[in-house]
């Protein structure tokens, strides 16, 4: 392939790599870097919901509109996706379940569900008793539980490979380990900044850890993902659960701490005793990228048309991916840009 290319994309986790398939799927010529292997960073250590009712935020209305765009994207994204690359993403489709372990976070709870009733998105109340008899696993101490019928998930780490087959499959030229000191310059006539946390000011890091979890006799635990206050368990549906996550703001720390580890299986164990029971079979640390108001930065720069940001997901690239990768791609192409609530002018000029 010729050095020079239409499009030079920064970033080969799961934003990155969406955004080349989408914009070569557009005839343009595409190149990924990544300053290790694609997709190892942030989103192989994603847990994978896709849950825009459940973190819906009535002061976030442009953001809402994003994630459920986005949401519904997914199952003809994942679909063709599978068909590009030939590896089943893991979508699973059973809903979630937000939960309340005392009186106090069923209040809470109660005020969730009014929020979510009063933005029109589908919840239900469900008694204790109801959501036992969806999910056996529950303890009998739970309170108060809201089905989500239209939260699901993905296995982060299968859309990952199957994004980067489906890159390979297309044309894109794939460059990992090569990191990338100045973007702008790339020999290329657009350069998308999809670097995650890596992205530079105003992104910023925040810390996750998390366990991935093992049942030996496969999967049944639980088939819904389930949300409580600080925490969730999202099953892969293969007898694997991923449980996590802090949120730290802590740089580019990555250090796996006892406190964290413990804290998320007791804060599981009281509502799924079972947990207690499963393998740990890694433990995960991820670094979100953070804006100061938490909404990605999508579109061209405003000091500089040729550089364009795809970045600043922070807790929802995995479920914003396939919205992202329209928008970015149709900036690219010459079509309609993205929504001015995440245009990166919005903090004034940003250093790439």
């Amino acid at each position: 392939m010729p050095e020079h290319v239409d499009v030079a994309v920064v970033g080969g986790g799961v934003i990155g790599l969406a955004v080349a398939w989408r914009a070569r799927a557009r005839g343009l010529s595409v190149r990924v870097y990544d300053r290790g292997e694609l997709g190892g960073g942030t989103s192989h250590a994603a847990a994978g919901m896709l849950a825009p009712v459940a973190e819906a935020d009535a002061g976030e209305r442009a953001l809402l509109a994003l994630a459920l765009d986005s949401a519904a994207r997914w199952p003809a994204f994942a679909a063709e996706l599978q068909e590009a690359s030939g590896v089943d993403v893991g979508l699973r489709t059973v809903g979630s379940l937000l939960l309340a372990r005392d009186a106090d976070e069923a209040r809470a709870l109660e005020r969730e569900r009014e929020l979510r009733a009063h933005l029109g998105l589908r919840v239900e109340r469900v008694l204790p008793s109801a959501a036992r008899r969806l999910e056996p696993a529950l303890a009998p101490a739970l309170r108060l539980a809201l089905d989500l019928p239209g939260d699901h998930a993905v296995d982060p780490r299968a859309v990952l490979a199957a994004l980067a087959e489906a890159c390979r499959r297309a044309g894109v030229e794939l460059r990992p380990r090569s990191a990338v000191a100045d973007p702008l310059a790339l020999d290329a006539g657009r350069v998308v900044l999809a670097a995650g946390a890596w992205s530079g000011a105003p992104v910023r890091p925040v810390k996750g850890q998390a366990l991935l979890l093992r049942d030996p006799a496969g999967p049944g635990l639980v088939e819904r993902v389930l949300r409580w206050e600080g925490g969730y368990l999202v099953p892969r549906g293969d007898g694997r659960y991923y449980l996590g996550a802090t949120m730290e703001e802590r740089g580019f720390d990555t250090a796996v701490t006892a406190l964290a580890l413990h804290e998320l299986l007791r804060d599981a164990a009281e509502l799924v005793p079972g947990v207690l029971e499963l393998e740990v079979a890694e433990t995960v640390v991820g670094l979100r990228p953070g804006t100061p108001d938490n909404a990605p930065l999508l579109g061209a720069d405003p000091g500089d048309e040729r550089l364009v940001w795809a970045t600043g997901h922070h807790r929802g690239g995995i479920l914003l991916a396939p919205a992202t990768a329209e928008v970015v791609a149709a900036e690219l192409a010459g079509e309609a840009g993205a929504d001015p609530a995440f245009s990166p002018a919005r903090f004034g000029r940003v250093p790439a």
